[in-house]
């Protein structure tokens, strides 16, 4: 049984998805692995760590 619904959730997404079609970002600055996509101010697309709040493009 995993100690928290992030394991769980990690556990449900690796079952779902193949290896070869997953890939993981990480935070530049802290390294999490919870990382939003945004629309960047020039339409461009950037990254937003949600754990530290970092962003990046």
């Amino acid at each position: 049984m995993p100690a928290s619904i992030l394991e769980e959730a990690d556990h449900l997404l690796g079952a779902a998805v193949p290896p070869v079609m997953s890939t993981r970002l990480s935070c530049p600055s802290c390294g999490s692995a919870h990382v939003a996509q945004m629309l960047g101010d020039n339409g461009g697309i950037s990254y937003v760590c949600t754990a530290c709040g970092h962003s990046w493009s």
